[in-house]
């Protein structure tokens, strides 16, 4: 199924105040369907906020959001029968059973009794809970939880959904599936809302990243230009067989350079930069000339992260 055309998530000019705090000021975001978008900033830029007043669980105190083409101030049930929300940290009720609690829901947004059964195991195999069918919600470990509250946001087959930091508590194979599913969501024309801190994770999974900070959106980008900017200043990780040679022609080859951050020692290797791609493969080529056998030149940070630690570098 393609992705419908225009938008699943509109923000214009939004705002909020509690008290004399401005949680957001005038922010603005766009959610295209069919593609995932990360939402990344600093503990107090703004996202809880703004993923409450998304959800329609917050009211903004100026500007417009729309969800599906719905205002959610002059519609807001149309709006939340057209999302999925999983927030940081959810309710469960414990003495339900799996199943029972996603029937729970399955009932709240009023999906026909004839189809619950066969949607709630449909759900517990995406989300690799089906051998826990008729084990108490108490039972299950907090990744397990947090796999259900994914199926819980995507019982009535959402066009827009919003996740706030869904991988929490996840192992490495439970956050693979879960990437591999929130593509899949993508490519079948949902729009995929995901703010989470894992940055790494997030150049996997996402189309596009909104960066938010004090309030405000500072920067929209596909991520496919952040990754592939050759003009990128990332630091870079050198292996070699011989170490101490390595780290003598580094002091060396680094020595005429400005604006570096200073060299860090690795266990067989070292760490510098940051450099662009076209200074990186320059480095390695003069190390080599010097005879020193390198094994090894990979970025140790990504794009997204240099975008990222830009944006905050006045809060050191």
């Amino acid at each position: 199924m393609g992705a419908p055309e225009g938008l699943g998530i509109e923000a214009r000019g939004v705002t909020r105040r509690f008290g004399t705090l401005h949680a957001l000021r005038g922010l603005d975001l766009t959610v295209p369907y069919g593609q995932v978008t990360a939402l990344v900033g600093p503990n107090g830029a703004g996202k809880t906020t703004l993923l409450l007043i998304l959800a329609t669980l917050l009211g903004a105190d100026e500007g417009t959001v729309r969800i599906a083409g719905h205002d959610v101030r002059a519609r807001p049930g149309e709006a939340r029968d057209a999302l999925g929300w999983m927030p940081d940290t959810f309710g469960v009720y414990d003495q339900l059973t799996v199943e029972e609690y996603l029937a729970f829901f399955a009932d709240a947004y009023g999906l026909p009794k004839d189809e619950r059964p066969r949607r709630i195991r449909a759900l517990l195999t995406l989300v690799h809970l089906e051998d826990r069918l008729g084990h108490p919600v108490h039972a299950l470990s907090r990744g397990q939880k947090q796999r259900l509250g994914v199926a819980r946001a995507l019982v009535h087959r959402p066009r827009v959904l919003l996740l706030d930091e869904p991988a929490s508590g996840l192992d490495p194979r439970s956050r693979v599936e879960l990437r591999d599913l929130l593509r899949s969501l993508a490519a079948d024309g949902v729009a995929v809302l995901v703010s989470s801190h894992i940055l790494s994770e997030l150049e996997e999974i996402a189309d596009r990243v909104v960066l938010v900070d004090h309030g405000r959106t500072v920067g929209e980008h596909a991520m496919a230009d952040l990754a592939g900017s050759s003009a990128a200043r990332v630091r870079w990780r050198l292996r070699s067989l011989d170490p101490g040679l390595l780290a003598e022609a580094l002091a060396g080859e680094l020595s005429a350079w400005s604006g570096l951050d200073p060299v860090r020692d690795l266990p067989g290797g070292a760490e510098a930069g940051p450099f662009t791609e076209t200074e990186a493969a320059g480095l390695l080529a003069a190390l080599v000339t010097r005879g020193v056998p390198v094994t090894g030149l990979a970025p140790a940070g990504s794009a997204l992260e240099t975008a990222y630690l830009a944006m905050t570098e006045n809060r050191r």
